[in-house]
């Protein structure tokens, strides 16, 4: 079955930077739609940033021009580069990939805090 692998979360001080990366397993990235979504303590979980097949993407409000969703191919990973952090960014993030056929499939999650 299809799994997702997060890493590359951590405390990181505010206005630092860090690349949570998604390895995939049984797919792949490059056909399939992927996401990386985000739940902070109290609050339900939402995107952060999309990235389709055909390499449209879409950030939260709250991110433009902050985050950045890339794929690699080769290794077969959907990376967020994320930069200057805020506390707000804290939460687990999680990966997510839609294929052309079959059912989402979602990461265990990586948590990131931002301290101030």
């Amino acid at each position: 079955q299809v799994q997702l692998v997060e890493s590359g979360g951590g405390l990181v001080q505010a206005g630092g930077s860090l690349r949570l990366s998604c390895e995939a397993f049984r797919t792949f990235v490059v056909l399939n739609d992927m996401g990386w979504y985000r739940q902070a303590p109290g609050k339900q979980r939402e995107l952060v940033a999309g990235l389709t097949s055909g390499d449209h993407t879409n950030y939260a409000e709250s991110v433009k021009g902050r985050f950045t969703i890339s794929r690699d191919n080769v290794k077969n990973t959907v990376y967020l580069q994320m930069n200057n952090l805020k506390p707000e960014d804290t939460g687990v993030y999680y990966c997510k990939t839609r294929p052309p056929y079959g059912s989402d499939s979602w990461g265990k999650g990586t948590l990131v805090t931002v301290s101030s």
